[in-house]
């Protein structure tokens, strides 16, 4: 019998590890799956570009930090 967890749409947390984990390229299939049948791709693009936003400025305060303790 299916779980009738796998009929309600996913939740923010669920759908903010899905992005991170396509993100990395380790999606699982179960997952993508959830995703494509209950998701709205709306909600999916806005939380990828506001994780592909937040990952390139952590990088770049990274590079910044690193560069500053260098002294260049």
């Amino acid at each position: 019998m299916a779980d009738p967890a796998d009929n309600k749409p996913p939740t923010f947390w669920q759908m903010l590890h899905s992005v991170m984990a396509a993100a990395f390229g380790v999606q699982s299939g179960k997952n993508r799956a959830r995703d494509f049948t209950h998701g709205k791709p709306s909600h999916f693009v806005i939380l990828g570009i506001m994780f592909t936003a937040v990952f390139a400025l952590t990088l770049f305060g990274i590079v910044k930090l690193v560069l500053l303790l260098a002294g260049v």
